[in-house]
């Protein structure tokens, strides 16, 4: 299966969760910041709610990063409206909404930021979360380069693909398995992403020969971002944009 192109180069580092620590994560007000810092590129993740909408949030349950409680995806639409998800980083976020995947893809189009959107799915729901969301990506991003597509999980990857095939994707692991290759082959990868701490240079070599980018996650110090990208890492996810940004 010939791998898909990604319409747009990657950047050297990506505001994790949208603003990294600068803003509540996963929100309209990170994106942004992360334009305001000159970034070219965010990553967030998307879940779905009881109402199978793809809204952007990471944790299975709200009450980390919001003022609600509860499982996501046993929360309807309304509710999540209704939701403040940004009071409990700084009260100048007050009354910060959770964004739907239409509200962030709008925004990054209008901001001109290009996106990794992680699909994160609640147990469960793999397979529909893999396919709802490729889907509206490929409606939200018409006209315009396509995000990349990521997720731990195999079986959401494997509903996206099996959606929308033109969709660009990254396999993302914690620490890459041997076989990670092959993997990447029957998904027809762009992007191999992995966590920073468990990156070796005989992957780097292997992703090198098969003409797969490496992405790591998540590099908050300036030295170490340096030295990943000096080993041939193409990019780093950060939530320290202020001090690890683009040049």
């Amino acid at each position: 299966m010939s791998r898909p192109r990604l319409g747009w180069s990657l950047p050297r580092v990506f505001a994790h969760r949208c603003g990294g620590a600068l803003a509540p994560e996963n929100t309209l007000a990170g994106l942004r910041v992360a334009a305001r810092l000159g970034l070219r590129a965010v990553e967030f993740d998307v879940m779905l709610s009881a109402d199978a909408s793809p809204w952007l949030l990471h944790d299975e349950f709200l009450q980390r990063t919001t003022n609600g409680s509860g499982r996501v995806c046993e929360t309807r639409d309304a509710q999540l409206r209704m939701l403040d998800a940004g009071a409990h980083q700084h009260p100048a976020f007050t009354g910060e909404a959770i964004p739907t995947l239409a509200a962030a893809a709008h925004a990054c189009r209008q901001l001109g930021l290009s996106a990794n959107v992680e699909i994160k799915p609640a147990a469960g729901f793999e397979a529909l979360t893999g396919e709802v969301v490729a889907r509206q990506v490929r409606t939200l991003w018409a006209g315009a380069a396509l995000p990349l597509v990521s997720s731990f999980s195999e079986t959401a990857l494997a509903a996206a693909r099996a959606a929308v095939p033109e969709l660009p994707f990254g396999l993302l692991y914690e620490r890459p398995p041997a076989d990670w290759l092959a993997g990447a082959r029957a998904f027809a990868a762009q992007t191999l992403h992995c966590a920073a701490e468990f990156l070796d240079d005989d992957l780097l070599c292997e992703a090198r020969a098969a003409g797969i980018p490496v992405l790591c996650y998540t590099v908050n110090d300036p030295l170490v971002a340096a030295a990943l990208l000096r080993r041939g890492v193409t990019a780093v996810f950060s939530d320290r944009i202020d001090c690890v940004g683009e040049d």
